[in-house]
């Protein structure tokens, strides 16, 4: 069963809120400036979802790790 670019995109934005406090945080950490981290993660989040959204996409295209559904016969 493949995933729906929906389903892409919903896990794409959770993963990447996750990622960008993540981000702001040790940006804030070795710069120990807020307003520097939030640019950072502001800038970041965007490249990031862009580039985890099509990674995700193409690797619903393949096979590999995947399981086939088992075919009944009626």
């Amino acid at each position: 069963m493949n995933d729906k670019p929906y389903r892409s995109l919903v896990k794409t934005i959770s993963w990447r809120t996750i990622g960008t406090i993540d981000t702001i945080v040790i940006s804030y950490i070795i710069t120990g400036n807020l307003i520097m981290a939030a640019s950072i993660g502001s800038i970041e989040v965007v490249t990031k979802m862009t580039l985890f959204y099509f990674h995700e996409r193409a690797w619903n295209k393949t096979s590999f790790g995947k399981e086939k559904a088992p075919e009944y016969q009626i």
